[in-house]
C-alpha cells in the first residue's frame, strides 16, 4: 500500500472538501426570474428589484425581464420600485434547484401621479420596437442596424419639425423636396417618410407633424424583404410610430414661439372611457404658424390625430387611429446652373443670403387623411394573429413650385410650375401570424405574412417657360402669382391605378441561447394597369434576407452579419427607335457585419458596422438615348452610434457615418451623398439641488456632396452648433433652444440657403 505524506494528504482533503461544498451549493441554489409590467400593460424597463435583507439586486431590461441566479433556498421579500408608481413587495419562496417565476404589475402612485408624464417616459437608449423585425426581437438579437429617436429626446431639443429630429440618427441628412415632400438621406440613398406604424404612408407632397410621434425608427440598409418597394429605398426605411392611448387620465398642452414669427400650439389629451378601462381614448392636435427667414415665405399647418384602444377581452385588442393634416406654405426653389456659368457651388452666387426671387403668393395648399386599424388576437400562449388596415389619402389643391437657371453668379432666369390638383390614395391590408416553437433543442420565432396594396392617383400640372431674367446686383421685384398665371397652362393626366400583392416569411432560429440565424423571403407581384396613352406592366420580385448573430456576452455584446435585399419596380423603356425594352426590377444587395453592445445595466448602447451595397442592374442611357440595364452603383461605408447614460441625468449621443457612393463606370460620386456625416448631443439635468434644471449642447456636421452627375457643382460641407436650457417640473416645463449658434451659412441638396441663428422658447403644462 502506498502512503501519502501528511502535507499531501491534507491538501487532497482540502480539495475534496471544497469540491464537495461547491457541488452541494450548486445543487442547493435556486433561481428567480420574472417580468415587470406597468398598469397600462407596458413592459417596464429600468425597474429596480431587490431581495430585502440580502445582497441581491437587479434592474429590468427593456422587455421588463429580470433574473436572480444562485439564490440560497429560503423565503424572501421581493421589492420593486419605479418613480411614479407604488413600491410593490411580494413574498417569494426559493426551493432547492428550482426556478421560481414571478410576474408583477406596478400601479400608479396617487402620491406621485404628477411625476408620470403622458405615456411612460422611456430611456433614450431603448431600442424596443414591434416594427423593425415585425416580431418580438431585441436589438442584440437583430442582425439589422437601426436607430430609435424617442420623443423624450425631441422634447430636450425643442424639435418642432421632422428635419431637426432625424439628425439624431448617424448619417441621416434631412431633405426637403421642391415639391414640398420630406425625406432623409443615409447610406448614399434618399428615403421618403414612407412608413407609419409599419404600414405605408407618404409625404411626397404633403406635410408631417411631430405632435403625434412617439418615436422615429430608422432602419439601415435595403429592407425590401419585410417592407417591399413602396416603403423602403436602397438606404433603408423611416418609420413614424404614433402615440397610443393608456389607462390613466392626463393632459399636456404646449406653446412654442421663437424666431421668424413662430407660433406653435400642441395638445395631448388622454382618458379612459369606461370604469373597466377597456376603452381608451387619446387625441393630439397641433397648430403651427411661422414665416421664413427669407424676405418672403411661410408655413401654416394644422394637425388633428385621435386614437382609440378597445380591449374586447383578454385575447383580443383593437387599435384605431386617424390623422388629418392640412398645410398652406411656400415651396423652396429648385436651382439649376448653366454649364458655362462658372458657378461651382451656391456660395458663388451674388444674391443676398436671405433674399427670395419669388413672392409668397406662389404657395401650396395640401392635406392628408390617414386611417390605421389593428386587430390583435392572442391565439394561444405562443401564437398571435395581427390584422392591419391602413388608408392614406394625399391631396394637393395647388402647389406652385419655383425654378431658376443661373446664367452666371448674378443673373438668373425664372419660371414657375403648378402641380395640382393631385390626389394619391393608398390602401393597405396586411395579415401577420407570429409564433414561437421548438424543434428539439432548437427554438424558433416565426413570422408569416401577406400584404395587399392598392394605389389610385390623379394628376394635373403645368409649367411656364422662362418668364424673365434678372440681375441680382440691381433692385428687382419678386415674381408674383398673377404674372405666372398669365402664361401657365394646366394639363390633366389620366387616372392611374396599381396594385401589389406580397407574401413573406421570416424565421429566427436560436441554435443556442447565444447563436441565432434569421432566414427571410418575400415574393412581390406589382401590376400597373393600362390607362389612356400609357401601357401597363407586371413585375414579380423575389427578395431574400439572411442574418447571423452571436452573443459574445449574453444580453450585452453581440456580433452580427447580414445579407439584405431591396428592389424597385421599373416600367418598360421606350427607345429612340420606338422599340420597347422590358426591364427587370432594379435590385440592391447589401453585405454587412458589425458589433452591438448594451452594457452597464442598459447605461450604454453602441453599434459599429461596415456595409457594402451594390446595384448591378440600374437603368442607364447611352449617348444616343437608348436605355440599357447593366449599370452598376456601389455604396459602402460604416456607421457608428453611441448612446450613454453614465449617471442619472447625464445623456450622451454620438454618431458618425462614412459613405463612399460611386458609379464604377465613370468613377463619379453619386448625387446627394456626402461622405462624412457626424452628430453629437449631450444634456445634464440636476438631480438634487434645483432638481429638473438642465442644459444641453450639440453639433451636426455634413460633408461636401454633389448636385449633378458630372460632379462639377457641389454643396459645401457645413457644421452647425445648437444649445438648450430647460427647467422640468412635475406639472410644467420651460425650455429655451438656440440653433446654428455660429450663424453658419449653408445650403441643402437643392441649393437653398438654410436658417441663420435662431431661437425657440417652449412652455408645457401637465395636468
Amino acid at each position: 500500500m502506498k502512503y501519502f505524506k501528511p502535507k499531501t494528504l491534507r491538501f487532497l482533503m482540502t480539495i475534496s472538501f471544497v469540491f464537495t461544498f461547491l457541488t452541494m451549493s450548486a445543487q442547493q441554489n435556486g433561481k428567480i426570474k420574472g417580468t415587470i409590467t406597468t398598469s397600462d400593460g407596458e413592459q417596464a424597463a429600468g425597474v429596480n428589484i431587490i431581495l430585502k435583507n440580502s445582497k441581491y439586486w437587479a434592474v429590468s431590461d427593456e422587455s421588463g425581464n429580470f433574473e436572480f441566479n444562485r439564490i440560497k433556498p429560503n423565503t424572501y421579500t421581493l421589492q420593486v420600485s419605479l418613480t411614479g408608481y407604488e413600491t410593490l413587495e411580494s413574498e417569494v419562496i426559493v426551493a432547492e434547484s428550482e426556478t421560481t417565476t414571478v410576474n408583477l404589475q406596478l400601479k400608479v402612485s396617487n402620491k406621485e401621479l404628477k411625476e408620470v408624464v403622458i405615456n411612460n417616459k422611456k430611456s433614450i437608449l431603448s431600442k424596443k420596437t414591434d416594427y423593425v423585425a415585425r416580431m418580438p426581437l431585441t436589438n442584440l438579437e437583430n442582425p439589422q442596424v437601426y436607430n430609435v429617436i424617442h420623443k423624450e429626446l425631441l422634447l430636450e431639443q425643442v424639435s418642432v419639425d421632422i428635419k431637426s429630429a432625424v439628425q439624431n440618427s448617424p448619417g441621416a441628412v434631412p431633405v426637403t423636396y421642391p415639391s414640398g415632400g420630406v425625406a432623409v438621406t443615409f447610406r448614399g440613398f434618399t428615403t421618403g417618410i414612407n412608413a407609419r406604424n409599419g404600414m405605408e404612408t407618404s409625404t411626397n407632397r404633403s406635410s408631417t407633424d411631430l405632435a403625434n410621434v412617439e418615436r422615429i425608427e430608422i432602419l439601415k440598409g435595403p429592407s425590401g424583404t419585410l417592407f417591399g418597394s413602396t416603403i423602403s429605398s436602397f438606404g433603408g426605411v423611416v418609420n413614424l410610430v404614433t402615440k397610443k392611448p393608456f389607462e390613466t387620465t392626463a393632459t399636456e398642452v404646449s406653446y412654442t414661439t421663437g424666431s421668424f414669427n413662430l407660433n406653435r400650439f400642441t395638445a395631448d389629451i388622454n382618458t379612459p372611457l369606461n370604469e373597466e378601462k377597456t376603452v381608451l381614448f387619446r387625441i393630439n392636435a397641433a397648430v403651427n404658424r411661422e414665416k421664413s427667414f427669407l424676405d418672403y415665405g411661410f408655413n401654416n399647418t394644422v394637425a388633428v390625430t385621435p386614437s382609440l384602444t378597445f380591449k374586447a377581452n383578454e385575447k383580443l385588442t383593437f387599435n384605431i387611429d386617424a390623422e388629418y393634416i392640412s398645410s398652406n406654405n411656400t415651396r423652396r426653389t429648385y436651382h439649376r446652373y448653366d454649364a458655362a456659368s462658372g458657378i461651382t457651388n451656391p456660395g458663388d452666387l451674388k444674391i443676398d443670403y436671405k433674399k427670395s426671387l419669388f413672392y409668397d403668393d406662389n404657395d401650396a395648399k395640401t392635406s392628408a387623411n390617414k386611417v390605421f386599424a389593428q386587430a390583435e388576437y392572442q391565439i394561444s400562449e405562443n401564437w398571435k394573429s395581427t390584422t392591419l388596415f391602413s388608408f392614406m389619402g394625399e391631396n394637393v389643391d395647388r402647389s406652385y413650385q419655383t425654378y431658376t437657371l443661373w446664367l452666371n453668379p448674378y443673373q438668373a432666369a425664372r419660371r414657375v410650375g403648378n402641380w395640382g390638383p393631385i390626389y394619391d390614395n393608398y390602401t393597405n391590408i396586411q395579415q401577420n401570424i407570429n409564433g414561437q416553437f421548438a424543434t428539439g433543442s432548437i427554438k424558433h420565432k416565426l413570422l408569416v405574412g401577406a400584404n395587399y396594396n392598392f394605389n389610385k392617383s390623379g394628376f394635373s400640372s403645368g409649367a411656364t417657360a422662362y418668364i424673365d431674367t434678372i440681375d441680382v446686383r440691381t433692385p428687382f421685384d419678386p415674381m408674383r402669382r398673377k404674372t405666372v398665371d398669365a402664361t401657365l397652362k394646366q394639363t390633366a393626366y389620366p387616372v392611374t391605378t396599381n396594385k401589389t400583392f406580397s407574401v413573406y416569411a421570416s424565421d429566427v432560429i436560436n441554435f443556442t441561447e447565444r447563436l441565432s440565424a434569421m432566414l427571410s423571403l418575400r415574393l412581390d407581384n406589382y401590376k400597373l394597369d393600362t390607362v389612356e396613352g400609357t401601357e401597363g406592366y407586371n413585375q414579380t420580385a423575389l427578395s431574400p434576407k439572411l442574418g447571423l448573430v452571436y452573443q459574445v456576452v449574453k444580453d450585452q455584446v453581440s456580433i452580427f452579419g447580414n445579407y439584405m435585399n431591396g428592389f424597385q419596380n421599373s416600367p418598360p423603356a421606350t427607345q429612340p427607335d420606338a422599340t420597347r425594352l422590358i426591364l427587370d426590377p432594379v435590385y440592391a444587395v447589401q453585405y454587412e457585419a458589425g458589433v452591438k453592445v448594451e452594457a452597464f445595466n442598459k447605461k450604454l448602447s453602441t453599434t459599429l458596422s461596415y456595409y457594402n451595397i451594390k446595384i448591378d442592374n440600374a437603368v442607364q442611357y447611352d449617348n444616343n438615348g437608348f436605355a440599357y440595364q447593366n449599370g452598376e452603383q456601389v455604396s459602402k461605408g460604416f456607421d457608428f452610434e453611441l448612446i450613454a447614460n453614465p449617471i442619472n441625468g447625464f445623456n450622451i449621443i454620438v454618431g458618425y457615418a462614412f459613405n463612399d457612393n460611386t458609379i464604377p463606370a465613370t468613377g463619379k460620386k453619386a448625387v446627394g451623398a456626402p461622405e462624412n456625416v457626424a452628430n453629437f448631443w449631450t444634456t445634464y439635468t440636476l438631480q438634487n439641488t434645483v432638481k429638473g434644471l438642465g442644459a444641453g449642447f450639440g453639433i451636426n456636421y455634413v460633408g461636401k456632396s454633389y448636385m449633378f452627375d458630372d460632379n462639377v457643382f457641389y454643396i459645401p460641407s457645413y457644421t452647425t452648433a445648437n444649445a438648450t436650457v430647460f427647467y422640468d417640473q412635475p406639472t410644467w416645463r420651460v425650455g429655451l433652444k438656440f440653433n446654428n449658434l455660429s450663424n453658419e451659412k449653408y445650403w441643402d441638396f437643392y441649393g437653398n440657403s438654410q436658417a441663420p441663428t435662431n431661437f425657440l422658447v417652449n412652455l408645457t403644462l401637465k395636468f
